[in-house]
């Protein structure tokens, strides 16, 4: 199915950060914040077993769940296993991405995208959603940033796994759209590569920023336009660079990206743009992106992301950018 069909518009929202990712945000916090996106217009909502050991699905199930199930979409993932079983949080080999859930649940997770794991994931996915059904489920991960030389053997996991049983459960009706939700813009070229199975659309986050977007431009979006897939952007903002936070790639941004961002908001700032708005709206231009979500943790970001996607853009501003080279 067409994600342009599927989804209800262009924003979304990711639930990343509300699996306590970076710092441990109080639940009144969250609800605030998801009751905040309810209350002004989002009816799409994407969230994974990984962020935080099944924390955010489960605050997010809180709010859904007192909502008609036939009023939003919903994607979460699969790769990933949750136990009952206690580990610290703080020790669990992330890759890239060591430390970065240190304040979610401590419950066990477990890297697996068989067919089994992948039907069970799913089950227990509903359970911490309180939901009966998922609209979209996306294959999590299943990258070099993870896996390292690893990943193209967990790949093949996921091609005669987690794959064959999504396809199987499109095609039944019993979920809408399939693909990948990852960080990285080679595991999308491999698959898109595949005979079978077919995904429907891809989650790339990170890979479609004005700080990033060399390679996913140049030989990714092309590809995915050709065979008529969409594509989910996450992390428009660069994990929060872009959007006033001092994150990047989910670690503290280091001097040269400061320093990008910086000329960026000078051009902005010439031409009367919000750095966020360009970065939003940057992410949803091609013809490819079909929605963008950005995470948030407090209440008052949903009106700036909604007030940055409604921002007027002047043509000479992004003309600025390509001349200094900020943009390919």
């Amino acid at each position: 199915m067409s994600l342009t069909n599927l989804l209800p518009g262009p924003l979304g929202f990711g639930t990343a950060p509300m699996g306590n990712m970076f710092r441990a945000i109080p639940e009144e916090e969250v609800q605030a914040t998801l009751q905040a996106a309810w209350d002004q217009g989002i009816r799409y909502y994407d969230t994974a077993p990984f962020y935080g050991a099944g924390l955010a699905e489960i605050r997010l199930g809180a709010m859904l769940s007192q909502r008609p199930r036939d009023s939003f979409v919903l994607s979460t993932k699969v790769g990933r296993v949750i136990h009952d079983e206690i580990e610290d949080p703080a020790t669990r080999d992330l890759g890239e991405k060591g430390g970065l859930f240190e304040h979610g649940r401590p419950n066990k997770m477990v890297d697996d995208y068989s067919a089994d794991a992948t039907k069970r994931s799913i089950e227990d996915s509903l359970e911490r959603l309180n939901t009966d059904r998922l609209d979209i489920v996306w294959v999590h991960d299943i990258a070099q940033d993870f896996h390292g030389d690893r990943w193209l053997a967990q790949f093949e996991i996921a091609r005669t796994g987690a794959f064959r049983v999504l396809d199987d459960l499109r095609d039944q009706g019993v979920i809408k759209a399939w693909g990948l939700g990852v960080n990285r813009v080679e595991p999308i070229e491999l698959t898109l590569a595949l005979d079978e199975p077919r995904p429907d659309a891809f989650l790339l986050a990170g890979r479609y920023t004005l700080l990033d977007h060399g390679q996913a431009l140049q030989r990714l979006m092309p590809a995915a336009q050709e065979q008529g897939v969409d594509m989910v952007v996450g992390g428009p903002y660069s994990s929060g660079v872009l959007a006033g936070g001092t994150h990047f790639e989910y670690q503290q941004a280091p001097p040269e990206i400061l320093a990008t961002v910086g000329r960026i908001r000078d051009l902005a700032e010439r031409h009367g743009v919000s750095v966020k708005a360009a970065a939003l709206q940057f992410s949803l231009a091609h013809p490819v992106a079909a929605a963008v979500i950005p995470g948030a943790t407090r209440p008052s970001r949903i009106a700036e992301d909604l007030a940055a996607l409604r921002e007027e853009i002047p043509v000479a501003f992004w003309r600025d950018l390509r001349s200094a080279g900020l943009l390919a």
